[in-house]
């Protein structure tokens, strides 16, 4: 009889695969580019796409820099954050400045007040300026419907534009990296990961991430049925009530629009089974600039967004 026992099976789990694919395209990428980034904001996403990057080039140090492009309406936690992962690794740290822009007349903000759309201009802008060709992105397919049929090498035209009617075809795992003067490559090693998939990793990993992941009571109000916490950026109106819940928040962004989730989940662990059970994706349970239409994600991307 075949022993099909633990000490038998010589197959790689989810995670194990998920993980080499991952390093394969960040390797392949600084392989067909000159001069990559990586996306960075502290986000759960981009810290793990931080810690394979780490891992694809170990022992020797990440042969490119990380980018934020710093909207100036960033949670305080994760900014902090940031910083000392910044620090921590010993990588070079471009931050392109939403509130300069607008200073200097580049961008204007919009009436409500959201610097959503125009961190656009601001990434091309910073890439532009630091002759970066190429840029990580922790997007993930089961996020939204419009990063579901993005390419994992996603070509942007000489505008940063991207053209979804124009993709290039990805077979075998084989990714054309080839790009003229001009024009620039997003990449996104993550692609095939779930919102599971990444919270299973931190896990198993032991990956640290802002503590604004975790549960905790925290002052909210309720906003389009979205649980808002109070911060500088971010206050109740006359009509809405302030109280305390145990919330945390499933994806971090704009803090005038990123709103938490009711939840007990303090440690990665209860956070994979909390997850495990939800049957809404975190950008649609708390994104409220994805709710603007149901083309927002697509629009934005089609003008550069990352």
């Amino acid at each position: 009889m075949t022993d099909t026992s633990d000490t038998r099976r010589y197959g790689l789990s989810q995670l194990d695969v998920l993980e080499a694919e991952a390093i394969f395209i960040i390797r392949e990428l600084v392989a067909e580019n000159e001069h990559p980034g990586l996306l960075f904001s502290g986000g759960k996403d981009s810290v793990v796409m931080l810690n394979l990057a780490v891992r694809a080039f170990a022992p020797g140090p990440i042969p490119f820099p990380v980018v934020h492009i710093d909207t100036g309406h960033n949670f305080d936690e994760v900014l902090a954050f940031r910083d000392h992962v910044v620090d921590q690794l010993g990588v070079r740290l471009i931050v392109g400045s939403v509130q300069e822009a607008i200073d200097e007349g580049f961008v204007r903000e919009e009436p409500n007040g959201s610097r959503n759309r125009i961190q656009t201009p601001v990434l091309i802008r910073t890439a532009e300026r630091h002759g970066l060709s190429a840029l990580f992105g922790g997007a993930r397919r089961d996020e939204e419907k419009a990063r579901a049929k993005e390419r994992v090498f996603s070509f942007r035209d000489d505008f940063g534009q991207w053209d979804p009617k124009n993709q290039r075809p990805e077979l075998w795992n084989l990714y054309n990296g080839r790009i003229h003067p001009g024009e620039s490559i997003r990449c996104f090693p993550l692609s095939n990961w779930t919102e599971l998939d990444i919270w299973q990793y931190i896990a198993r990993e032991n990956i640290e991430l802002p503590d604004i992941y975790y549960a905790k009571e925290r002052e909210v109000f309720l906003r389009d049925g979205m649980y808002f916490t109070i911060n500088q950026h971010c206050q109740p109106r006359d009509d809405e009530e302030v109280f305390v819940e145990s919330v945390r928040y499933r994806t971090v962004g704009d803090a005038t629009l990123t709103a938490a989730v009711p939840s007990t989940a303090a440690t990665p662990e209860e956070v994979v089974t909390e997850v495990a059970a939800t049957r809404i994706t975190e950008r649609g349970a708390t994104r409220g600039d994805d709710k603007v239409s149901e083309a927002a994600m697509e629009d934005r991307k089609k003008e550069g967004y990352f």
